[in-house]
Parts: structure tokens; C-alpha cells; sequence
């Protein structure tokens, strides 16, 4: 699962959730822990990677592998230098957060709010 995807499921199902996930540069484990809207990291200086590969196709072709945790900076860096194919950012823990809960946290809601929210996306509904 993408690492913005992941952070997206305690908004997505209305209740709490801890994610885990390992660095995939120096093996740590990585844990988010989100209770009632309030996201703890470990380790405290966890980041995660915003990105994609070049070209077009399904996100789980072009950006899945390239949405990760990782346990600092400097691991992300160097996963960077490693697959400089990979475009992209480097995004502080609440700015991930936020971007996974505005993302997934609509997609099991019903009502207008809903409907006004995909309108606002561009989605049209019949």
C-alpha cells in the first residue's frame, strides 16, 4: 500500500489506525499511530516520500513504489540517489497526513457533502 494511502484510512473508516511500514533503505521500522485525529510517529523524525516514476499509467504502476515512509531524511536521500528515476519530494509527517486524509478520508462517505466535494474535483455524478 502507498505510504499516502495508508495515512488516508483512519479519516476513510472513522476510526483509529497505526500503520507500519519499513524503511526500505536501513530496514528501521517505521509506525504511524493515528487516535482520535491525532497522528504519532516513530521514529519522531519519520518523513515520507511524495513521488512517481516518469510516463502514464495506473497510479500502482507510476507512484505506488515511489510513495514511501522512511526514518529520516538522510534515508530518503539516499534512496534518492539510488533511483534517481523517481521524482518527487521529500514531505514533513503532518503535510502527509493531511494530503492521506483529504485524499481517502471522502471515499466511503455518503451525502452532499460528498457529492459538493467530487463537483469541486471535477467529477461529474448522474
Amino acid at each position: 500500500m502507498c505510504a499516502i494511502d495508508a495515512l488516508g484510512v483512519s479519516a476513510m473508516l472513522g476510526q483509529d489506525v497505526t500503520v507500519s511500514s519499513t524503511d526500505p533503505v536501513d530496514g528501521q521500522l517505521d509506525t504511524d499511530t493515528d487516535t482520535d485525529g491525532a497522528a504519532t510517529w516513530e521514529p519522531a523524525e519519520a518523513v515520507v516520500f511524495v513521488g512517481r516514476r516518469e510516463g502514464e499509467g495506473p497510479a500502482a504502476e507510476v507512484c505506488c513504489d515511489a510513495l514511501d515512509f522512511f526514518s529520516s531524511r538522510v534515508s530518503t536521500v539516499q534512496r534518492h540517489l539510488a533511483h534517481a528515476e523517481l521524482r518527487g519530494e521529500i514531505v514533513r509527517q503532518a503535510r502527509a497526513v493531511r494530503t492521506g486524509r483529504r485524499t481517502f478520508g471522502p471515499l466511503l462517505q455518503t451525502g452532499d457533502a460528498t457529492v459538493e466535494r467530487l463537483r469541486r474535483w471535477g467529477v461529474k455524478s448522474s
